[in-house]
């Protein structure tokens, strides 16, 4: 008999979740009570930031244990296997998002260009001292106050005061050191860094799986355990971020677009734009490029 594979859950899964920002974010004793199912061991497809303010207990992330302290900032990739053992009076913040709800708001810095998102081998645990934990639970509960607000530009602020945690935490963060990891989680790194660099000339995963030394199936099983989705996905992926970024950011026509992401026939680009996103590129150009 087979071993249950762990839950993959994404941000539709959690309560309160807003379809068009990919984002979330509550007080840490709301989020637990709100969502039994992430008592046992689990993994996201999100990018994951929980700031602990009181209470205790351990953390387990890919088979390491944290201390849980006031004031420890736990910051975790997509794919990464974790869950808790948490004291009756545990507090905090909790937020997430998805990699698109960054990168697509982001004119240069990808959110893996950050320290503790860059590796798999990069620890994903910061201690705030004393005299920087009330700046940073300010910061936090007002990502909170407005993630449930509804005001205007609601998703560039969330992402402003984002990228604000994202570099005060970096100028906190210790040097890169290694620690252990999981073969998959590093295939998974180096399949990523590849799209980035090929995805305009290379679009099928037998193209990548060549390039990696593996099998075409052995790719896709390592995509499936880490993230629950197919190699496709993650270079469709890849291609949408960037069409929503020219999209957003240039001034280029759509007809330009296809062909800047090395599809000539634009009628394809426009059904598999659409087909991701849920819209058309005409409707996502009109409500974001200003």
């Amino acid at each position: 008999m087979t071993k249950k594979e762990l839950p993959v859950y994404n941000i539709e899964d959690f309560k309160h979740f807003n379809s068009e920002n990919e984002f979330y974010s509550n007080v840490l004793p709301d989020h637990l009570k709100n969502h039994h199912f992430i008592h046992t061991p689990h993994k996201h497809d999100f990018f994951l930031v929980v700031l602990f303010t009181h209470g205790s207990g351990t953390h387990e992330i890919d088979f390491i244990n944290y201390k849980v302290v006031p004031g420890a900032i736990f910051l975790l990739r997509p794919g990464q296997t974790h869950n808790w053992k948490l004291s009756k009076d545990i507090d905090g913040y909790v937020f997430f998002h998805s990699k698109q709800f960054y990168d697509s708001r982001s004119i240069s810095q990808n959110i893996q260009d950050y320290p503790f998102f860059s590796s798999i081998h990069n620890p994903p645990l910061i201690n705030i001292k004393d005299n920087s934990r009330q700046k940073f639970e300010a910061l936090f509960s007002e990502i909170k106050k407005e993630f449930e607000a509804d005001n205007l530009l609601k998703a560039q602020k969330l992402h402003t005061l984002v990228t604000l945690a994202y570099i005060d935490l970096t100028r906190l963060y210790p040097p890169a050191k290694q620690i252990g990891s999981q073969l998959y989680l590093s295939k998974l790194k180096e399949l990523e860094n590849l799209i980035d660099l090929n995805y305009k000339a290379l679009k099928y995963p037998n193209q990548y799986a060549e390039l990696m030394a593996i099998s075409e199936k052995h790719l896709n099983r390592i995509c499936k355990s880490c993230l629950n989705k197919t190699t496709t996905d993650l270079i469709t992926d890849k291609i949408i971020l960037e069409a929503k970024r020219a999209l957003t950011h240039s001034q280029l026509t759509i007809n330009q677009i296809s062909e800047s992401l090395g599809y000539m026939d634009v009628s394809y680009f426009s059904r598999l734009f659409k087909k991701r996103s849920g819209e058309t590129a005409s409707s996502f150009l009109k409500k974001n490029r200003h």
